[in-house]
C-alpha cells in the first residue's frame, strides 16, 4: 500500500475526529457550571446578658468553619466556588446584609454568577438561627433564602445546623440555578 493511500483514509478520518472534538469542547463549554461566592457568614447579637463572658474568638472559628462547610456542599453539587480573598477584606468590613447589595457587586467583580451571604443570628446562648441568602450578582435579584433555627452554640450545633439547612432545605433551590 502507498503512503497516499494511507493519507486519504487517515485525512477523512481525522478530519471527523478534529469536528467530534471540537463538539465536545463546545458543548463543554456551553454547560460549564455557574460560578458562586460564598461570602463569610456574619453574627449578629441580640442584647447580650450582662456579664455573660465573650465567644468572640469560638464564634468567629465557627464562622469561617460553616461558611467553608457551605462552599464544600456547593462545589458537590457542581458549582465553581471562586475565590472571595480579593474582597474579604471589603467584605468583612461591610455589613452584607444591609450594605446596598455590595456582596452582589463583588460577586459580580470576581466572575460569579450567583452571591452566597449567610448570617447566624444569636438571640441567647442557647437560641440562635442560620439564615443563607442567594442573589444574581448580575441584577442582585433576591432567588433564594433558607433558614434554620438552632440550639445550642457550639462547633457541632453549628456544623449539623449547616448541614441540614443545605440537604433539606438549600440544595433543591439551588439545583433550579444550574442552566
Amino acid at each position: 500500500m502507498s503512503l497516499t493511500g494511507r493519507f486519504s483514509i487517515a485525512t477523512p478520518a481525522t478530519i471527523l475526529f478534529t469536528i467530534s472534538l471540537t463538539a465536545c469542547v463546545a458543548a463543554s463549554a456551553a454547560y460549564a457550571a455557574e460560578k458562586v461566592a460564598v461570602f463569610e457568614f456574619e453574627l449578629q447579637h441580640g442584647d447580650p446578658v450582662p456579664g455573660t463572658p465573650s465567644k468572640k474568638e469560638a464564634e468567629d472559628k465557627r464562622r469561617a468553619m460553616i461558611s467553608e462547610q457551605l462552599r464544600e456542599h456547593l462545589a458537590r453539587s457542581g458549582f465553581e466556588v471562586v475565590d472571595i480573598k480579593p474582597f474579604a477584606e471589603k467584605a468583612a468590613a461591610a455589613n452584607l446584609q444591609a450594605c446596598g447589595n455590595c456582596a452582589d457587586d463583588f460577586a459580580n467583580q470576581l466572575g460569579a454568577d450567583y452571591a452566597f451571604t449567610g448570617v447566624v443570628y444569636k438571640m441567647s446562648e442557647l437560641v440562635l438561627s442560620m439564615s443563607v441568602l442567594v442573589h444574581d450578582a448580575v441584577t442582585s435579584t433576591p432567588l433564594v433564602v433558607a433558614r434554620v433555627d438552632l440550639r445550642g452554640n457550639t462547633d457541632e450545633a453549628w456544623r449539623r445546623a449547616i448541614d441540614y439547612l443545605y440537604e433539606n432545605s438549600l440544595s433543591a433551590s439551588v439545583e433550579k440555578l444550574k442552566k
